[in-house]
């Protein structure tokens, strides 16, 4: 049985605060230096308690519009998942959807914050 390690550095601040994201997968083209990342969002699930368990975390110089496109991008790539393991396009469509909906509004409050901010 072949295995794989992926080892995730996270660098804080004096106040625990997120600096700096590395990881490294191995066998990978970068696994020497690793991959650096400004934020992440990790899952597991436990099939005998049926609760997922996450990390997520996001470095200090993560811009809000980056994590806007971060989410909307992972919520795609969940969608895209999800139809790999269930072939329900159905309810795929309906996560994508939601997902060009989140973006939509968050540009259009961006739009709004920026012409407020700008007077």
């Amino acid at each position: 049985m072949e295995k794989s390690t992926i080892t995730i550095d996270v660098t804080l601040d004096n106040n625990k605060i997120p600096e700096k994201i590395n990881w490294r997968a191995a066998n990978s083209i970068s696994e020497d230096k690793g991959q650096d990342a400004k934020a992440m969002l990790l899952a597991f699930w436990d099939g005998t308690d049926k609760t997922a368990m996450r990390i997520d975390l996001w470095t200090k110089d993560m811009m809000v519009d980056e994590m806007a496109d971060f989410f909307y991008q992972t919520m795609i790539t969940m969608a895209d998942s999800y139809n790999r393991a269930t072939k329900n396009p159905e309810l795929v469509n309906d996560l994508k959807s939601f997902a060009r909906d989140f973006y939509k509004k968050f540009q259009d409050h961006q739009m709004k914050e920026n012409k407020l901010t700008s007077k």
